[in-house]
């Protein structure tokens, strides 16, 4: 109401009525105010004729379609399923998902500049956590994102070790085991990862999972593609930042036990865990049914090797698929490095994003 008010001023309609006659009171010679009694009855009669006939008149209704087609387009993603998201993304039976809360949509964006270089962006589906990511999202690419309920509040970032990102990464073994039920392929990514070349072609054969080794420790370039043995904590030390599943009853298996594993270690204060212990004992707990397989070092490298070892990096230069810039904390000190490498896309590139400038 106010909207229509301030386009078309009320204006007072006895103020420039027809002339008085020179025999009228002194009374009803008085202009009537807007602020008097007779006034504010009349600017509520007129109120009230907008707000009853206003829809039917086809006039002052065009004053509000702008809002009401913004609304409309906003809304229809809150029902939005992952069936029909998942349907709408997938190729050739494979979906890539990443799951972003607000705050991460800049690393979003750089980790689908990276994607696009490699012509497979348009199988990326982000699952939304909060509601201004998915209509953000959608807003610019249309149908790439979903909610899955409950949204998460987010209103900055969590800190590695919170209970914020403990229920933010918690979630993700549901999500994928959805996107499986469904009979989709799903390959998982963090979205503080850069693709420097197509990973596709290393995920030979028919295994159920696949994963890289989160250890800094350098490998021979032909070294196993079998679960690490566990280390110190009795549990191997594979990286959840970077998985590929099949749709297979293995794969399910896994993510199932990770569920259960994150049910029975949950965060406190004490033990202010993560979602990647648990994915650990999950793989130690199904190795012995299902058909595990670690994808080659020299490609897929954490970020304290890649990073850190010098002489590494530059003996495997040319080797490299997927860059995870991890074993560092902090949003800017996460950008900073990524910069340093040249590996900060979105100053230069973003027109290169589906989601263009942010």
């Amino acid at each position: 109401m106010s909207s229509f008010l301030h386009q078309r001023p009320i204006q007072n309609p006895f103020s420039n009525a027809y002339p008085m006659s020179p025999r009228s009171s002194s009374t009803s010679q008085r202009p009537v105010s807007i602020f008097g009694p007779t006034g504010l009855f009349i600017l509520l009669s007129l109120m009230v004729f907008i707000g009853v006939f206003a829809p039917w008149s086809g006039m002052p209704q065009s004053i509000f379609s702008n809002s009401k087609m913004a609304s409309s387009s906003l809304s229809k993603w809150r029902h939005y399923s992952l069936a029909d998201a998942a349907s709408f993304v997938a190729k050739n039976g494979t979906v890539i998902v990443c799951a972003v809360s607000q705050p991460y949509l800049p690393f979003l964006n750089n980790w689908l500049i990276s994607i696009a270089r490699q012509k497979h962006q348009e199988k990326v589906l982000v699952i939304a956590e909060d509601y201004a990511t998915l209509d953000k999202i959608n807003g610019k690419w249309p149908g790439h994102a979903v909610l899955i309920p409950p949204a998460l509040v987010s209103q900055s970032a969590h800190k590695f070790g919170s209970q914020g990102f403990f229920n933010f990464t918690a979630r993700r073994p549901r999500h994928l085991l959805q996107i499986l039920e469904l009979g989709y392929n799903v390959m998982y990514n963090d979205v503080d990862m850069v693709w420097l070349g197509d990973p596709f072609p290393y995920l030979e054969g028919n295994h159920d999972v696949y994963f890289t080794d989160d250890m800094t420790a350098v490998k021979p370039l032909n070294h196993s593609h079998g679960l690490p043995p566990p280390g110190k904590k009795g549990r191997p030390y594979i990286c959840s930042c970077m998985i590929f599943l099949r749709a297979t009853d293995g794969a399910k298996l896994v993510m199932k036990k990770w569920i259960e594993e994150l049910q029975a270690q949950p965060w406190s204060k004490a033990q202010k865990a993560n979602d990647q212990p648990a994915f650990n004992w999950a793989l130690l707990k199904t190795a012995r049914v299902v058909d595990l397989y670690l994808l080659p070092q020299a490609a897929f490298p954490t970020g304290g090797l890649y990073f850190k070892n010098k002489t590494w990096a530059r003996q495997t230069k040319g080797m490299h698929v997927i860059i995870h810039n991890n074993y560092i904390l902090g949003f800017e000190k996460k950008i900073k490095r990524f910069r340093d490498y040249g590996l900060w896309l979105v100053d230069d590139h973003a027109l290169e994003s589906p989601l263009g400038r942010l």
